[in-house]
């Protein structure tokens, strides 16, 4: 049941669906020529809509996204240039990427029309620095934010203190052509400013506090961004096309449609996974039978080694201790399919996984110290994988008191 609410909270929020809905509302084609360009863990999915959308006849395109990610099917459909890239740690593929995409933008007519779909994972697999920062500098400052427990908002600041074409600097290359960009949110608040590090959105870093020492070596400051009201945002038009709300409200439908109560918990999940994570199993089990159903994006302050497993594999174990021996069951997972490095979606909980793991080998209080949550879910069998979902609304958590 849990596995059929969540497909259809994916469904609902899907880069495809999104953006042919999107573009389904245009009244007329676009003058001048087309040029898409995509770029996130949705982008293959993002330019079928555009395919669906004849509306929208693309001349040319450049398509950016993870490793393992590319459709060949794309090609067929669309004259598009596909590259996979870096995710979570950008390499030299992501200044690769950076690079095309400039010179993409560089070589368009005159006359072009750019269509942007970006997705969450953007600002890991696109990159251009100032300078001759390079590829080493990048994955430092990366492993150190991404280990650092801050929220998206403060990373991605951080991230565009160094960048070229982050905080709307990538705009200045449109050279005054028109764009439209179509964003799948995965941030908190839905800001366009901070989704994909806001490559076409006004956006001045505060960075004070920011708990991150800015002096990476091999890295240099990029100068400073255009600000808000400059006239390289003129003709840019900006669209959230799906976020958590509406994979929330789908989640909350199919269970409904299931016969179930349910409760949807609109405060977004921040902080620490393994503090919200027996937070929401004490409120499952002691609350009536039905459904809870909250999203969100909690972090992990990662310790020197970590283990295996992201943020929400951290959340359902730290909830199974919670859950013992009750009559819940809980789903926790990233809704591109992806929890932290690796393959794994996130994991359906329930009162016997502590047990099962246990028996199985497995010490929950080490697993949680050494966030190595996967290792312990792997052994107790409850791991989720789905698979790349074309999408990414930042988190799911969806529970069952039967």
């Amino acid at each position: 049941m849990l596995e059929r609410v969540y497909a259809a909270a994916i469904a609902a929020v899907g880069g495809r669906q999104a953006v042919a809905r999107a573009l389904s509302a245009e009244t007329a084609p676009p003058p001048g020529p087309v040029y898409l360009v995509a770029v996130g863990k949705a982008a293959a999915a993002m330019a079928h809509g555009v395919a669906d959308s004849p509306a929208y006849p693309v001349r040319n395109g450049l398509v950016i996204t993870r490793e393992g990610y590319q459709d060949p099917a794309l090609g067929r459909r669309l004259p598009v240039r596909q590259l996979e890239s870096a995710h979570p740690i950008p390499d030299e593929r992501s200044l690769e990427a950076g690079e095309a995409l400039v010179q993409f933008l560089t070589t368009a007519p005159a006359n072009a029309r750019f269509l942007f779909l970006i997705s969450g994972g953007a600002s890991s697999l696109v990159e251009r620095l100032e300078g001759d920062g390079d590829q080493v500098g990048l994955a430092r400052l990366n492993q150190s934010l991404l280990a650092s427990g801050l929220d998206i908002a403060r990373v991605n600041a951080v991230r565009q203190h160094y960048s070229t074409i982050k905080a709307g600097r990538l705009a200045r290359w449109l050279a005054g052509r028109p764009a439209d960009v179509l964003l799948i949110s995965d941030v908190p608040g839905d800001n366009p400013a901070v989704i994909g590090s806001g490559l076409l959105v006004p956006s001045v870093p505060n960075l004070s506090g920011s708990g991150v020492d800015l002096r990476f070596k091999g890295l240099q400051p990029a100068p400073t961004p255009p600000a808000t009201g400059d006239p390289l945002f003129q003709h840019i038009t900006i669209t959230v096309v799906a976020s958590n709300a509406t994979a929330r409200a789908a989640a909350a439908q199919a269970g409904r449609a299931a016969g179930w109560d349910v409760h949807v918990e609109d405060t977004l999940l921040t902080g620490e996974a393994a503090a919200a994570g027996p937070a929401i199993a004490r409120q499952l089990v002691a609350g009536p039978q039905g459904m809870f159903v909250q999203g969100g994006e909690p972090t992990v302050t990662l310790p020197p080694n970590p283990g295996q497993g992201g943020r929400m594999q951290t959340l359902a174990l730290s909830a199974a201790a919670e859950l013992a021996d009750s009559p819940c069951a809980l789903l926790a997972a990233g809704t591109d399919g992806a929890d932290g490095p690796g393959d794994v979606a996130g994991a359906i909980v329930d009162g016997e996984t502590l047990s099962r793991g246990e028996a199985a080998g497995g010490n929950l209080q080490d697993a949680l110290a050494n966030a190595d949550a996967g290792r312990f879910l792997s052994l107790s069998g409850d791991l989720l994988v789905t698979g790349g979902t074309g999408t990414n609304v930042m988190d799911l958590v969806i529970g069952l008191r039967f």
